[in-house]
């Protein structure tokens, strides 16, 4: 990975919708969801529909060279202030010398756009990296962890006017994972589903822009009372009877949850539970939001349930039995034990 300082998402669609171009583009990552955003909106809004045809190339890395990349971009526009290139797979050009030359005195009129995904450009090319700095922009696009997608998920639907609930936001975050294309694929369903002519189910909640762990169930196919979060509640209230139901669900459904989805979602949980004892007020709810640094009071009412529940020295053993259950799913010192017996194990070891 090369040792850069990235542009932010944000700050370079702030500067492309205000049409602040640079000559140079080079978006890189293992996310492509940033990376087509932003090479699709350049390729949308950087020239006018009537001067693509003679402006606009795109270019594949594997079946172009460094130097002919360079022929392209050193061409003038015709009859317009700009052309754009594009070079999708651009991993795959060999021998960059020519493009670290073109960096380095790029062409004002060309806005050249290397798309780099599944990967980052090799660390020890420092010469390389400090040519496109100079040129224009750099961007690494990078996986979301498992615990920013919630905050994704709320960002991009408080962008189209759309409200969500606790709940389903952690039912799809878990269920849909990290892959940025399709969650929000599946989030424009829901979308879709309420702003359509009748909205997902003609009730209120669809009217009102508002996205209701029903729907999600509907339109996703994620059981709304069999989930990771009904789990989590279940294990929060030390509702014995519930947490073996849904793991019992879930040993009958695999395809519905699995260990893997389930031990990063509850290492959180106990994880800041631990930290709220550490609260200089950790009886007063107010004072644990502030601790955990929460949006709201209410945010913390699952911590003080939590702690009325667990003694701090419990959480300690849980989380140990965490990690331990997680070093086991991945095959240390486990031989044998199917994921399935092991989520059984953990529970069993929460709740008693």
């Amino acid at each position: 990975m090369a040792e850069a300082k990235n542009a932010s998402f944000e700050h370079i669609m702030k500067e492309l919708e205000a049409r602040k171009f640079v000559p140079v583009y080079y978006l890189m990552g293992d996310e492509s969801y940033y990376i087509d955003r932003i090479a699709d909106y350049i390729a949308e809004h950087a020239l006018q529909p009537e001067e693509r045809d003679f402006n606009q190339t795109v270019l594949f890395g594997s079946d172009v060279t460094a130097s002919q990349i360079v022929d392209a971009a050193r061409r003038y526009p015709m009859m317009s202030e700009h052309q754009v290139i594009i070079v999708k797979e651009a991993q795959h050009v060999r021998n960059t010398e020519a493009l670290e030359r073109y960096f380095k005195a790029p062409m004002a009129s060309t806005i050249l756009v290397m798309c780099h995904k599944n990967g980052s450009i090799d660390g020890r090319k420092r010469e390389y990296v400090k040519a496109i700095q100079s040129a224009g922009v750099l961007f690494e696009s990078k996986k979301l962890k498992d615990r920013e997608l919630p905050a994704f998920i709320e960002g991009y639907l408080g962008r189209k006017n759309v409200e969500i609930d606790a709940k389903s936001t952690l039912m799809i975050a878990e269920n849909i994972g990290s892959d940025l294309s399709r969650l929000t694929g599946e989030l424009d369903k829901l979308i879709l589903s309420i702003f359509g002519e009748k909205g997902a189910d003609g009730s209120e909640n669809a009217k009102n822009g508002r996205i209701t762990p029903q729907m999600v169930e509907e339109q996703i196919g994620v059981s709304k009372e069999f989930n990771g979060y009904e789990l989590r509640d279940a294990l929060i209230n030390r509702n014995v009877y519930k947490a073996n139901l849904i793991i019992k669900y879930f040993d009958e459904n695999p395809k519905a949850g699995s260990l893997y989805a389930f031990l990063p979602l509850l290492f959180n949980y106990f994880q800041n539970l631990m930290i709220a004892y550490y609260a200089p007020n950790h009886k007063s709810q107010e004072g644990v939001a502030e601790w955990l640094d929460m949006k709201s009071p209410w945010a913390a009412k699952d911590y003080m349930t939590g702690m009325r529940n667990y003694t701090g020295l419990k959480v300690m053993q849980i989380i140990s039995k965490i990690r331990e259950i997680d070093a086991k799913s991945k095959g240390l010192d486990n031989p044998n034990t199917p994921p399935g017996e092991l989520m059984k194990e953990l529970i069993f070891y929460i709740l008693h």
